[in-house]
C-alpha cells in the first residue's frame, strides 16, 4: 500500500531565519557550563596560531640548512648553531600541538554530553506541559519526533562551529602570511571556493527539505523495524504470519525514500567533483608562480617551502570551511526544530492556575452543559453534558465503545479542557486551581496503562514518585491491588526488574501487570479515585476481591468506575449512561432496569450469556 503524504519544503528564508537558531544554541552550551565553553574557546584560539608558526619555523630551518650548505666553515655540528634552536622549537610546538588537539576532544566530548543530556531534559519536561491531545495529532508528532531524535545532530553541531571557528582563525593567520608577499593569491583562493559554497548551500538545503518531508515515512519505517522484531509482537506475527506482509511494508517505503535520496546524492556528487576540479586548478595555478619566482632567484627555498605550504593548507581550511559551513547550514535548520517544539504553547492556554485544591471537597465536582472536540475533528466526543461526582460517591460510567467515557475522565482529571461549558471543583473552575496540585487529588489508572520497565517498586510508586523510597506504603499499596501476592513470588521481590527490556527482567502475564497499576491508582492518597476498566485482564475471583477492596478503600473518596461488566458497577451509587457523548440514562443499578431502557437492554443480553 502506497501512502501519499504532504511534502515540506525548506526555503532560502528558512535558512537565513535558521541562522538566529545558532546563538540561542550557543546561550544553551554557555549556560551548561561555562567555564568548559570559556576553556574550549581558548584552547582553540592558541590552536589556530600553530599552523603559521609551525611554517614560519619550518622555513627557517630550511633556510639554515641551505645556508649551512654554502658555509665553508661547517659549523653546522655545533650545539649552539641557530639551526638547532629551531628544530627545537619546531619539537615543542609539534608537543604542544598534540596536547591541544586531545585537550580540545576532550572539552568536547565532555561539553556535547552536557548539552546533550540538557537539551533531552528540557524536551521532557517541555513536553509536560502540553496538553494530551496535542501527542494525538501527527503532525504535533512529527515535530516532536525531530527534535527528540537530533540530539547527536546537535552536539555534532557544537564541535562543528567551534572547528569552523578555530579554522576560519587559521585563516586569517595563513592569509596575514600571503598578502604579505601577494595579495592576489589570497583573491585567487576566494573565488576558486564562491562557487563550491553555493553548490553546497544548495544541496544542503535540499537534503534538509527531503528529510524533513520524508518525516511521517520515517516515523513508519521505525515503526515497522520495531514490531517486526519485538517481544511485545511477536506472538501475533507468528500466528498470522505478517513477516511477509511487514516486510514487503518496509521495503516498499524503504525504496521510495532510497531513489529520492540516490537522485539528491548524484547531483550533489557531479556538481561536488565539478566544482572541486575548478579549485585545485586554481591552486596549481598559485603553485607554478611561486616555483617560478622561486627558480629565478626572487624567493628563497625556506620562502617557498612557507608560502607553498601556507597556500596548501589555504586551501584545504577553505575548502573545508566552505563544506562545514554548507553543513552547519543545515543542521541550523534542525535546531529550528528544537527551539519550535521548546516554543510550543498548550492550545488550551488555561493551566496558569495558583489556587490550591481544598482538602476536604465540600460541593464535589459538577460539569456544567460541558462539550468536547477534538482539534481538528468535525465531531463532538461529548456534548452537552450534565452531573455532579459530590465527595465519597462511587460513580460507574457505562456505555458501548466510543460512547465518550474515557474522554470524560480525562476532562475530569483535567487532561482536557472543555470545549464548551464549565468543570468546576467547590464551585471554582478546574482551570484556576494548581494543575499539579490537582493532579495529586486524583488517581487514575487507564485500560491503556503503561508497562513501565522498572523495577516492581518503582513501577508502584509511580502513582505517587515523591514516595519512591517509601516501601512500607508500597507494600501497603500493593497489598490492596492485590499486588504483593505477584511480587512476592519474584525472584528479586520489589527491587525485580519488569519487563524484557533489559537483562534480568521477568515478564508478568495481563493480569498481573493490571495488579500492579492498580496499585498505583492506591499509592496516590487521593480524594478521587478513577479506573478506567480496572479488571479487564483479571479472572473473577481477582475481580470480585479487588471490588470488594475498592468500595472498602475508597470509603470517603469520590469515585469513578468505568466497565464493561455490569455485574461490577452494580456497587456504584450511580450509574451514567452514555451514548454518542452525550448521557442518555442515569441513576441506580435498580433504577435503570426499571425504566427498561437502553441499559436495562444491554444488562440482559450480557446476562444471557451466563445462562
Amino acid at each position: 500500500m502506497v501512502k501519499r503524504f504532504a511534502r515540506t519544503e525548506a526555503s532560502p528564508a528558512d535558512h537565513r531565519r535558521s541562522w538566529q537558531y545558532l546563538w540561542r544554541f550557543f546561550r544553551m552550551i554557555w549556560a551548561v557550563s561555562p567555564a568548559l565553553t570559556l576553556w574550549n574557546a581558548s584552547l582553540r584560539l592558541i590552536q589556530a596560531v600553530l599552523p603559521l608558526l609551525l611554517l614560519y619555523v619550518g622555513k627557517e630551518i630550511i633556510d639554515e640548512v641551505v645556508r649551512a650548505l654554502a658555509d665553508e666553515a661547517r659549523t653546522i655540528d655545533r650545539p649552539d648553531h641557530p639551526l638547532w634552536g629551531w628544530v627545537a622549537i619546531e619539537f615543542g610546538l609539534a608537543v604542544v600541538q598534540n596536547l591541544l588537539s586531545r585537550a580540545i576532544t576532550l572539552t568536547d566530548s565532555l561539553l556535547g554530553d552536557l548539552v546533550n543530556n540538557d537539551s533531552s531534559v528540557r524536551i521532557i519536561r517541555h513536553a509536560a506541559t502540553l496538553d494530551l491531545y496535542q501527542f494525538e495529532n501527527p503532525s504535533f508528532y512529527d515535530k516532536l519526533e525531530r527534535a527528540r531524535t537530533q540530539t547527536a545532530g546537535r552536539t555534532a553541531l557544537m564541535s562543528m562551529v567551534l572547528s569552523q571557528t578555530q579554522d576560519l582563525l587559521t585563516v586569517a593567520f595563513l592569509a596575514a602570511g600571503l598578502v604579505a608577499f601577494n595579495p592576489w593569491l589570497i583573491a585567487l583562493l576566494v573565488l576558486a571556493v564562491i562557487p563550491s559554497f553555493i553548490a553546497e548551500i544548495y544541496f544542503n538545503r535540499e537534503s534538509y527539505s527531503l528529510t524533513r518531508s520524508w518525516t511521517p515515512e520515517r516515523r513508519e519505517l521505525d515503526y515497522l523495524r520495531y514490531i517486526g522484531a519485538s517481544n511485545e509482537t511477536a506472538k501475533e506475527i507468528k500466528i498470522f504470519g505478517l513477516e511477509a506482509f511487514l516486510a514487503e511494508r518496509f521495503r516498499s517505503i524503504a525504496d521510495r525514500y532510497y531513489r529520492a535520496n540516490r537522485r539528491l546524492a548524484l547531483r550533489r556528487a557531479g556538481w561536488g567533483g565539478l566544482l572541486s576540479a575548478l579549485s585545485t586548478t586554481a591552486y596549481y595555478g598559485a603553485y607554478t608562480f611561486i616555483v617560478a619566482q622561486t627558480a629565478m632567484g626572487l624567493l628563497s627555498l625556506g620562502t617557498l617551502t612557507f608560502l607553498a605550504g601556507a597556500f596548501s593548507r589555504l586551501q584545504g581550511l577553505l575548502q573545508s570551511i566552505v563544506g562545514r559551513f554548507s553543513r552547519i547550514a543545515e543542521m541550523t535548520l534542525y535546531l529550528r526544530d528544537l527551539f519550535e517544539f521548546l516554543a510550543l504553547r498548550p492550545l488550551s492556554q488555561n493551566h496558569a492556575g495558583k489556587r490550591p485544591v481544598p482538602r476536604p471537597m465540600r460541593e464535589g465536582i459538577r460539569f456544567e452543559d460541558v462539550g468536547f472536540c477534538y482539534p481538528g475533528s468535525e465531531t463532538w466526543a461529548l456534548r452537552h453534558v450534565s452531573f455532579t461526582l459530590a465527595p465519597g460517591e462511587k460513580l460507574a460510567l457505562v456505555g458501548e465503545n466510543g460512547a465518550g467515557k474515557t474522554t470524560l475522565v480525562k476532562l475530569l482529571a483535567h487532561l482536557y479542557e472543555p470545549t464548551e461549558g464549565r468543570i468546576l471543583l467547590d464551585g471554582v473552575p478546574l482551570c484556576e486551581y494548581d494543575p499539579e496540585d490537582l493532579r495529586r487529588e486524583i488517581g487514575i489508572i487507564f485500560q491503556d496503562y503503561v508497562r513501565f520497565m522498572f523495577t516492581a517498586a518503582e513501577n508502584i510508586a509511580i502513582g505517587d514518585i515523591e514516595q519512591r523510597t517509601n516501601r512500607s506504603r508500597i507494600a501497603t499499596s500493593a497489598v490492596k491491588s492485590l499486588a504483593h501476592a505477584v511480587i512476592e513470588r519474584l525472584p528479586q521481590q520489589y527491587d525485580q526488574m519488569l519487563g524484557r527490556r533489559f537483562a534480568g527482567g521477568v515478564d508478568l502475564s495481563g493480569g498481573q501487570w493490571q495488579k500492579i497499576a492498580l496499585a498505583r491508582a492506591y499509592m496516590r492518597e487521593a480524594q478521587v479515585i478513577i479506573l478506567d476498566e480496572p479488571t479487564s485482564a483479571l479472572d473473577a475471583r481477582a475481580e470480585h476481591e479487588v471490588f470488594v477492596r475498592f468500595a472498602e478503600l475508597t470509603r470517603g473518596k469520590a469515585a469513578v468506575l468505568i466497565s464493561h461488566r455490569f455485574s461490577t458497577v452494580r456497587m456504584a451509587d450511580r450509574i451514567l449512561f452514555l451514548e454518542n457523548g452525550r448521557i442518555l440514562e442515569q441513576g441506580t443499578h435498580e433504577a435503570l432496569l426499571r425504566q427498561k431502557g437502553k441499559y436495562a437492554e444491554l444488562f440482559r443480553l450480557q446476562a444471557k450469556g451466563y445462562l
